[in-house]
């Protein structure tokens, strides 16, 4: 079996895997090492992992079927789709988008490229969002609807409106919520910002804007610089300046004593408290994650 990585010095990396009848005989051990050393060597954070998943995947079974059967001989067939698959990875195309689909909050979603892949980070805006028990609730740049639509499935008596600039990233999240049954209560709106919400007042708004400088685009892994949608990550020199819009003009939109809630970088929770104290919110506050990182602010209008 052999692996070629050739064009290391560009962004993404060209990979040939050994022809399908080289690998005839393989059981899902051998498929799952031998992904494994492939996706170390491409650099893929997780190497077993996404050996596992992409592997169960293709098989239609669950991780633990690959557990239960590890001598279990695979089929050209098969070999021949986990190998293109394990190309995609190796070239570091996000797992998500080969699965197409991602984990959040407990719920699985379609995702494409043509919307970021969820992140357990943004589980505490969810959190955040939950526990004000809104009755009318706005998700702004909603991509896969995945925020809007948590929301939804928790708060069974709650209207939600999902906003996104994007008509393709609109028709992942259209998938979404027919997928979790809550069409009925979800409605997707095309539109810059909060330019949709004209003439409403609701409880809650929630955000997770672009907030990645473009000066800190190389630092990024190859999975997000050179695959996810770039209008969803970058926010140019001022990697702030969604939120400074999002603090101008939520209050237009939020009824006395509701709350707008964004999700910001590492490092950033402190100004964008900042800027929802000078735009008149009260009650303002940064929620960590996991890790202990600053990752949601609120304020309360009024």
């Amino acid at each position: 079996m052999l692996l070629l990585l050739r064009d290391i010095s560009h962004s993404l990396y060209t990979v040939r895997i050994s022809q399908p009848f080289m690998l005839a005989t393989m059981t899902i051990n051998h498929l799952i090492a031998y992904g494994m050393q492939v996706l170390q060597q491409a650099g893929v954070d997780t190497p077993r992992l996404d050996a596992e998943l992409l592997l169960a995947n293709v098989l239609g079974v669950g991780r633990a079927y690959l557990y239960a059967h590890p001598e279990e001989e695979v089929d050209a067939g098969v070999l021949q789709e986990w190998q293109r698959h394990l190309e995609r990875r190796a070239r570091r195309e996000p797992l998500a988008y080969i699965l197409g689909k991602a984990e959040f909050c407990g719920l699985e979603f379609t995702v494409t490229p043509d919307v970021l892949v969820p992140r357990p980070e943004t589980e505490v805006l969810v959190e955040a969002a939950v526990a004000r028990q809104p009755a009318t609730i706005a998700d702004i740049g909603t991509g896969s609807g995945c925020i809007a639509i948590t929301v939804a499935v928790n708060l069974p008596q709650a209207q939600v409106w999902a906003t996104d600039i994007s008509e393709a990233a609109l028709r992942v999240a259209r998938e979404n919520v027919e997928r979790h049954g809550v069409a009925g209560r979800v409605r997707l709106l095309q539109g810059d910002l909060l330019q949709p919400l004209t003439g409403m007042r609701l409880d809650v708004i929630v955000s997770n804007p672009p907030y990645v400088a473009e000066s800190e685009r190389l630092s990024l892994q190859p999975e997000v610089r050179e695959w996810e949608p770039s209008q969803a990550l970058f926010a140019g020199d001022d990697p702030l300046q969604f939120h400074r819009r999002l603090a101008a003009e939520a209050h237009f939109h939020l009824r006395e004593g509701g709350w707008l809630m964004v999700e910001v970088g590492l490092g950033q929770a402190e100004a964008v408290a900042s800027l929802l104290e000078e735009a008149g919110y009260q009650q303002v506050r940064i929620l960590n994650d996991l890790a202990g990182i600053g990752r949601v602010v609120e304020g309360r209008y009024r």
